[in-house]
């Protein structure tokens, strides 16, 4: 009878006699998560960048999914999808890319890059009961300012906070950073699909959310204790700040990065936003005249949505069968009927501002403009 011999695994060791499990969190039989679907990030590896770049922004999606740019002040910047660190696994990045810096940071003004989470996915963490976890953040962070950061877990549920500050030591260098967050056994997340939580990454603030002392436990959400200690990362149009590989699991522990599938990821994505060419009328609908000035359109989607989106369509047209014409519109559609659902693939939307008659079989077209579709939180 031949014999194994167990050795050369991470987090396990191997004799003749007996295998000794390593207590440091690197071997599974001590991990206490789920091994798949434990991060609860979506687009962490910024593998997915429907909306291209967006410039001059202020208050707005753009580069990589999931991650929206806040500010009050004098700040914009260019949000894209760069370079990551493929050395680590992270071909993508999501840039920030300051285009209009703001170098005062006085009063109201604050700066942060946020995902925003739905309260459905956020049940596992048990918050607000006695069985509550500790959360932890793990993701890699490059800035051309040095200093300390905040990244702070906001509950819009229960308007309570907590807020870790950590520190870029390099310039322009790539650091990974963990922090763990305690857990919170008051104010339970709605069992929902609205928002509950926000993940903000503070990137510069003014008095109003630094002039308090940081709220580093889980308490009420007073503005004076959100960013207490940040830097002014945008003072400069020479400033960028990349983030990716961003992971939120449950537990102390940070467990190596969950990456997923191209395809999932996209997913995940579209749930909360879609995105199709137009140009030259190679999309069509079936569409039917309602009235003599706007048509009903049936619109499949890649996947059920979040809730009800809105509709930007700023050029559309509308082909009646019946005519062999067309009439154009430049007024974005609205949603008349969306039923919410796992089962819902489709939804209906009203366009505007077009010829037809009354149930008049046609089609309809993006004709030259992207058709994007929104139900981001």
């Amino acid at each position: 009878m031949s014999t194994l011999k167990v050795g050369a695994i991470r987090g396990v060791s191997a004799s003749s006699d007996a295998i000794t499990v390593a207590n440091d969190g690197t071997c599974t039989a001590n991990i206490t998560n789920n091994l798949s679907n434990r991060n609860m990030i979506i687009n962490g590896a910024m593998q997915v960048a429907q909306r291209g770049n967006k410039t001059g922004a202020t208050d707005h999606y753009g580069g990589c999914d999931r991650f929206k740019f806040l500010r009050d002040g004098a700040t914009a910047v260019t949000l894209s999808q760069d370079t990551g660190i493929p050395e680590q696994g992270f071909p993508k990045a999501q840039r920030v890319d300051v285009t209009t810096a703001d170098t005062s940071m006085g009063g109201t003004n604050y700066n942060i890059l946020t995902t925003r989470m739905e309260g459905r996915n956020l049940q596992r963490i048990k918050k607000g009961t006695a069985n509550a976890l500790p959360i932890t953040i793990s993701f890699y962070i490059k800035s051309t300012v040095q200093g300390t950061y905040i990244l702070e877990l906001l509950d819009n549920d229960n308007s309570r906070s907590c807020s870790k500050a950590y520190t870029i030591t390099g310039s322009n260098n790539w650091e990974r950073k963990v922090i763990t967050f305690p857990a919170d056994t008051t104010g339970a997340f709605d069992n929902d699909n609205n928002l509950s939580m926000e993940i903000n990454w503070w990137l510069g603030a003014g008095p109003t959310f630094t002039s308090g002392t940081l709220q580093d436990t889980w308490g009420t959400q007073v503005n004076a204790n959100r960013a207490v200690g940040v830097v002014n990362a945008v003072n400069s149009t020479s400033n960028d700040i990349y983030l990716t590989g961003v992971q939120m699991e449950v537990g102390s522990i940070a467990t190596d990065f969950e990456h997923r599938t191209a395809s999932d990821d996209i997913m995940a994505c579209q749930r909360y936003f879609q995105k199709s060419s137009g140009g030259s009328d190679v999309f069509l609908f079936a569409g039917k005249g309602q009235g003599s000035s706007s048509c009903d359109v049936g619109i499949p989607l890649c996947t059920p949505m979040r809730g009800t989106p809105t509709m930007v369509c700023s050029i559309n047209r509308f082909f009646s069968t019946s005519t062999g014409s067309f009439s154009t519109s430049s007024t974005n559609p609205s949603v008349v009927q969306y039923q919410q659902g796992v089962d819902s693939f489709m939804l209906a939307m009203n366009c505007s501002g077009h010829t037809s008659s009354n149930n008049a079989v046609g089609n309809w077209s993006p004709s030259s403009s992207a058709f994007e579709i929104d139900a981001e939180l």
